[in-house]
């Protein structure tokens, strides 16, 4: 927190003006007479709740929606944006959460793809966009070879390209929504000295995250959405930590991440045993136990292999060779259905690419997994699926204004409830939970943590993936750290004294 940005370049003249934005879908509020304004040169962090309505205020300001009434100015002017295009015309620029590049397109191809340069005969002019492209990174202060083919870049490189795509349209507003969720923390650095520049040259950034730490780093001030309004906007400066997430969530939930010590008995014989597992050559020689009731963290770098173990354990990558027993019998996961009728879940990393159907509705993605339970001969019963569904729901406090609406419609803690809530109704024995807390804001957090904890209580194995150490602290009996897919230590939790304690064993320099 002491890289907290102290006023930067801002100017007292708002760039942008939105007042009294009300907004709504077949009657659910969403918006409710919201004012949002951010000024020149400043990072304004928009914060609230999955759901809260940060989202549709920022398709709103890109043309994506209209809005019921209200008004927007742009530079004292009032305006109507009525697209992508008005809003691109307006100089707004925004990166959002899923990527829109062209893995198979170059660098430069991608960031001017919708505005290709053309020469004088109408033909796509590629050596002028790889020049222009070449310059809007060196005003960025990046160093990425415009012709190489995008899909040879790693995350934090499409995160730029994205960034300069904007620039290149002349932006002169960027909106970043949830920036850092792929990113290390070198790279998260690296990008914050990125936007720090794009201030300093009066671009103006509304910031989206959900991460505290992020939010007091680059931010100059903030405003808070919560169910529709806004209830709060201030400098940073004057904030702390528990006042933003109070603004957010309504109530203090201080004690949510503090760990709760848990009895676990391992003196039987385990639920699951993994024995010299072995997947290509990211996981190499794994072995751990895991017994009814425990909570397992998988700590590591970027890399380490924990997603390929958790693949591994759900029959999606191929096993080498090694062993996993579940009840003391040796399983054979050769694809997903041998791993689900041996009672083991896997919540994915990407929930929108691998853990959903989004044009789908959310009442028939949570019954992916339990179709069996309410057929009557080659039919459906919609009646009893409908109710697993609404129980579902309001089990895990999905917001939704209706169970047949397209779970793409949702929030992103909304969609990630919808995925946890898919397995819970098939009541797995084994749950691998891959960054369940990524990308969804302070109380869905909190939630998510409670609903590991029961599950664990219940009996149930629950292996908890997460670059969030906070998140992995509170739940976890025992951390397991990976380290280039093998396991590099095991660690008791009462024996991590903090965060700090657990990142430096991550980082293989703790004793």
């Amino acid at each position: 927190m002491a890289d907290h940005r102290d006023g930067g370049t801002n100017s007292p003249d708002p760039v942008i003006a939105m007042a009294n934005i009300c907004k709504s879908f077949n009657n659910n509020v969403v918006l409710d007479s919201v004012d949002f304004e951010l000024l020149r040169g400043e990072v304004h962090v928009l914060a609230g709740g999955n759901g809260a309505g940060k989202s549709t205020l920022m398709k709103i300001l890109q043309g994506v929606y209209s809005m019921d009434s209200g008004s927007i100015e742009i530079n004292g002017q009032r305006v109507n944006i009525g697209s992508i295009h008005g809003a691109r015309a307006a100089g707004i620029g925004m990166v959002f959460q899923e990527f829109s590049l062209v893995p198979t397109l170059s660098v430069a191809r991608n960031v001017f793809l919708g505005n290709e340069r053309r020469s004088s005969l109408g033909f796509l002019d590629d050596g002028d966009s790889v020049e222009r492209t070449r310059a809007v990174f060196a005003d960025m202060g990046v160093d990425i070879d415009p012709t190489i083919t995008m899909g040879n870049l790693g995350t934090a490189y499409w995160q730029l390209t994205e960034i300069a795509k904007a620039i290149a349209q002349d932006a002169k507003v960027l909106i970043l929504d949830e920036p850092t969720a792929s990113l290390a923390k070198d790279e998260v650095d690296a990008l914050f000295a990125l936007v720090r520049r794009l201030t300093d040259n009066g671009i103006s950034v509304i910031y989206i995250s959900h991460r505290m730490d992020e939010i007091f780093r680059i931010g100059d001030r903030i405003t808070v959405l919560r169910d529709g309004q806004r209830v709060q906007t201030s400098p940073i400066a004057d904030l702390t930590a528990a006042d933003v997430v109070h603004a957010i969530v309504g109530r203090k939930v201080e004690s949510a991440f503090e760990w709760k010590p848990r009895s676990v008995d391992r003196s039987g014989a385990p639920l699951l045993e993994v024995r010299h597992l072995n997947v290509g050559t990211r996981v190499r020689d794994v072995s751990f136990t895991a017994h009814r009731g425990e909570i397992i963290g998988l700590a590591g770098l970027m890399g380490a292999g924990r997603t390929e173990l958790a693949r591994a354990l759900f029959g999606i990558d191929h096993i080498d060779s090694g062993d996993v027993l579940i009840r003391g019998e040796r399983v054979h996961l050769t694809n997903s259905g041998n791993a689900i009728a041996a009672g083991v879940a896997l919540i994915p990393e990407d929930r929108r690419d691998q853990g959903l159907v989004l044009e789908h509705s959310v009442r028939d993605n949570l019954l992916l997994t339990l179709l069996g339970r309410f057929r009557r001969g080659p039919l459906l019963n919609d009646r009893k699926g409908s109710a697993i569904a609404a129980e579902l729901i309001d089990k895990l406090s999905v917001k939704t204004a209706s169970q047949k609406l397209a779970v793409g419609r949702l929030s992103g803690g909304n969609q990630q409830k919808v995925v946890i809530g898919k397995w819970l109704g098939a009541d797995p024995d084994i749950l691998i939970m891959d960054e369940p807390t990524a990308g969804v804001d302070i109380g869905t957090k909190t939630e998510i943590v409670e609903r590991i904890r029961a599950l664990g209580d219940l009996g149930k194995v629950v292996i908890v993936i997460s670059s969030e150490l906070p998140e992995l602290l509170a739940v976890a009996d025992r951390v397991i750290v990976l380290r280039s897919g093998a396991i590099d230590r095991t660690i008791e939790r009462a024996d991590i004294a903090d965060e700090h304690a657990l990142q430096l064993a991550i980082q293989g320099v703790a004793p």
